[in-house]
């Protein structure tokens, strides 16, 4: 047993390999931590060597420490791939694997640490097991809308009965999607098993990434659904840094442009847009006149991100919006550019964090969801003012990114194995949408 057990409150912060889990999970940390709560927080390398930089020079330095979590170097999956930032989609269910293979490591930790709590994410129901069996209390942080949380907890709970909120629901195509990737499964575990073993393995309460004033119905609504307390802790949103090129390039330039005179267009940090996407994005900004700033992305097998940007972009765009539009590969820092005067709307894909930002920083948002919760977080945007969704055909063009999703079901790429079967649960393949 640790030798400062019992000196001082730990807490013991697990989150899922990725951006948009680690930075509210570092936000959620930093509350704690003002409250004199020591905090190990943990994760990859490659995730903690994105997280130092932020602690360094600050007052959390000494509050929060980085605990390193191994996962297994494969030849698919080397160290600087145990992340989702860049990963290619067919890899994701061997990072998942991978990640259930950190289970040992991530108990000699727990061991080691004695923490009074562990705080987890949703994909990691081995997480709250292994506490319990150390005789550490768990509870389950929650990076998500109410929401989506309460839509899904309903259709798992109440199969056929109407979900009782009609300004939230799911059109067939992405209906579909949604529960095709329920259906997922890694390392033999359906994630629809995950999420909802994450859910029972919760102490007495679940803590979530949200507003009472944006979300209270359906944070009560879920609370019912759980019987369990479910607490909102804000939008947790993240101090922005920058680095110096990166301040002279990106606020420079819009430090030029009139008040609300700029769009920000970003799909968040793990969607792809396909060529055909990119191509009609670039028409409607080109044709909008407006001044924008664009981040564009490609995944890590896409090395040559300059080339790739002039292959998917029309041909002469980039020359036909100089002066007015600023296209950046890669990554931004998103919560700067939302909170600059000149910003007056963000063309959003909705992850929730984004939502938190732009209702933060008052920009409103123009809704052009993709995949997962996003459908559901653009639907609460728009249901309490702050956003419109953008209208699309219900079917998908078979270029669109969207079916890089399917890649991360496919058994035979990854190490994963496929279990999204024609014939399933009734709950999840109903053509029901509300």
């Amino acid at each position: 047993m640790s030798p400062e057990r019992g000196a001082f409150t730990s807490i013991l912060m697990l989150p899922w390999l990725a951006h948009g889990h680690i930075s509210p999970f570092l936000e959620l940390s930093k509350r704690f931590a003002d409250r004199n709560i020591h905090i190990y927080f943990c994760s990859t390398p490659v995730n903690l060597a994105s997280v130092k930089p932020k602690l360094a020079g600050t007052k959390y330095f000494s509050k929060i420490k980085l605990v390193e979590l191994h996962l297994p170097s494969l030849p698919e999956l080397p160290p600087r791939n145990h992340t989702t930032k860049t990963l290619p989609p067919h890899l994701m269910p061997t990072l998942k694997k991978a990640f259930d293979t950190s289970s040992p490591g991530f108990a000699g930790i727990l061991r080691l640490l004695v923490s009074d709590l562990v705080v987890y994410d949703f994909l990691q129901p081995w997480a709250p097991a292994i506490g319990t069996s150390l005789g550490i209390p768990a509870v389950e942080f929650l990076c998500t809308s109410a929401t989506m949380c309460a839509f899904v907890n309903h259709a798992n709970m109440k199969p056929g009965v109407e979900f009782p909120y009609p300004g939230i629901y799911l059109h067939d195509h992405e209906f579909d999607k949604f529960t095709n990737l329920l259906e997922c499964s890694a390392n033999g575990i359906k994630d629809r098993e995950r999420v909802f073993q994450c859910f029972e393995r919760s102490l007495d309460m679940i803590i979530i990434k949200g507003i009472r004033e944006i979300e209270g119905k359906y944070i009560d609504y879920l609370s019912f659904l759980l019987d369990k307390r479910v607490v909102p802790v804000g939008p947790l949103v993240e101090d922005t840094m920058f680095e110096d090129g990166e301040k002279s390039k990106i606020l420079d330039w819009l430090d030029n442009r009139e008040e609300k005179s700029t769009v920000f267009v970003s799909f968040g940090s793990e969607y792809f847009l396909s060529k055909q996407e990119m191509t009609e994005i670039a028409h409607g900004l080109e044709a909008s006149k407006v001044n924008f700033v664009w981040v564009v992305r490609f995944h890590d097998g896409e090395r040559d991100a300059e080339a790739n940007s002039r292959c998917h972009l029309p041909e002469g765009f980039l020359k036909r919006v100089a002066g007015r539009g600023l296209v950046l590969q890669g990554w931004a820092p998103q919560a700067a550019i939302l909170q600059h005067s000149s910003i007056g709307g963000f063309v959003s894909h909705c992850g929730w964090s984004s939502v938190m930002e732009s209702i933060r920083f008052g920009v409103p948002i123009i809704a052009m969801p993709m995949h997962l919760d996003q459908p559901m977080n653009a639907r609460v945007a728009e249901e309490v003012g702050v956003g419109t969704e953008v209208k699309r055909d219900e079917t998908e063009h078979p270029e669109s990114g969207g079916g890089e999703e399917h890649q991360e079901c496919d058994g035979r790429q990854g190490g994963g194995e496929s279990e999204a079967e024609s014939e399933g649960d009734e709950r999840y393949h109903k053509k029901e949408r509300r």
